[in-house]
């Protein structure tokens, strides 16, 4: 590799501006991006000026540009931030291309793609992480230092959050099936249920009933935060929930929803209970258990002291920290925080309440 880490970017809209570019920009004394590539001319145009090095390349004009980016030798990492459609076939040219890649969650629609995307890692010898960065705030850090103390004992039921009141996303291809897969589900849900299984630290689900619900999609003045969606693009449900029982007996209930007439929205969430003790971080982390033969409550103070760092930076914003520690990775050639094989059992889960939802019968795993 070069003596920084040379970055490449597919996929140059909102959560490459929102997430990726400004984070790996926070890291400039190791890596630089280098090239960027969009179907649309413009975006990639703005992301080179915006985040590249001087005389960065840009790729565009077809779903297939990107290929022209893997060309490329000089390019030690890639970032993929595509609709969620274009995430396997991208990442596993990219991992054939000898890249290390970076890709936005969800892993794949489906589970043979992440499957697949994970064997391609495998074959290549090259880091594959998935962008789970929510594992990385003050709240979730501590969460899981107290979990792993064992205090909790065996972890038996957990329920994932991921409900808004009114807020469905009307830009992009969120609304699209065919390009994302799913709606609040594999969107916001996916997060839920990523911070569930990583603090349960378990990854062998057994069986999963679901239904998804488009219960509010054909509504009109619809009080939405980023104003009324159109109900004729709206091809995804609104809302959709799971129950999810794993090989030991524990049990996961997953609720996810863009639009579910509730008065407080709850969004990557978590309630863990076990023998000892139980967690939530619905508003803020609470630990419960008993003491002295009385019921207690524990709340941290997470803002003194204890910011997660990254060789100096002091940065609490989750995306910042897990960009430092994917670098970190690969400088160190040790495991990403987030493993593909634990994204790609998410992704199982998810297609499994599809699934579920739309046969009507509970999917059983091998």
């Amino acid at each position: 590799m070069s003596e920084k880490l040379r970055i490449g970017i597919i996929g140059c809209g909102g959560i490459a501006n929102g997430k990726h570019m400004p984070a790996l920009s926070k890291f400039s004394e190791k890596c630089e991006m280098v090239a960027f590539c969009d179907i649309d001319e413009e975006k990639a145009k703005a992301a080179a000026e915006k985040y590249g090095i001087e005389g960065a390349k840009v790729y565009f004009g077809s779903e297939t540009a990107y290929k022209e980016l893997l060309e490329d030798k000089t390019i030690d990492i890639v970032h993929v931030c595509t609709p969620n459609r274009s995430h396997s076939f991208i990442t596993i040219d990219a991992l054939d291309s000898g890249k290390h890649v970076m890709c936005e969650k969800p892993m794949a629609k489906t589970y043979a793609e992440a499957v697949a995307m994970c064997e391609a890692a495998k074959r290549n010898g090259k880091k594959l992480a998935i962008g789970y960065q929510n594992r990385q705030t003050p709240e979730n850090i501590y969460a899981r230092s107290v979990i792993e103390s064992g205090v909790l004992g065996e972890i038996y039921y957990g329920k994932a959050l991921a409900i808004r009141r009114r807020a469905v996303p009307t830009w992009g291809v969120f609304l699209n099936e065919y390009e994302q897969g799913g709606g609040p589900l594999i969107d916001i849900g996916t997060h839920a249920l990523d911070l569930t299984l990583w603090m349960m630290n378990n990854y062998e689900p057994k069986m999963v009933v679901g239904n998804t619900f488009a219960k509010l999609r054909d509504q009109t003045n619809t009080g939405n935060a980023w104003g009324d969606w159109d109900p004729a693009k709206f091809t995804v449900e609104d809302s959709a929930f799971g129950y999810i029982v794993m090989k030991n007996g524990a049990v996961v209930m997953l609720e996810s929803s863009w639009a579910l007439n509730i008065s407080k929205p709850i969004e990557a969430s978590y309630m863990l209970c076990g023998v000892n003790g139980g967690i939530d971080t619905v508003d803020e982390v609470k630990l419960n258990y008993v003491r002295h033969g009385r019921q207690t409550i524990e709340k941290p103070n997470l803002d003194a002291g204890g910011v997660a760092f990254y060789e100096g930076n002091t940065s609490s914003d989750a995306s910042v920290v897990d960009m430092g520690r994917w670098l970190k990775a690969i400088e160190t050639d040790t495991d990403p925080c987030v493993l593909p094989e634990q994204a790609a059992t998410v992704t199982r889960i998810l297609e499994a309440i599809y699934t579920s939802a739309k046969t009507g019968e509970p999917v059983y795993f091998d």
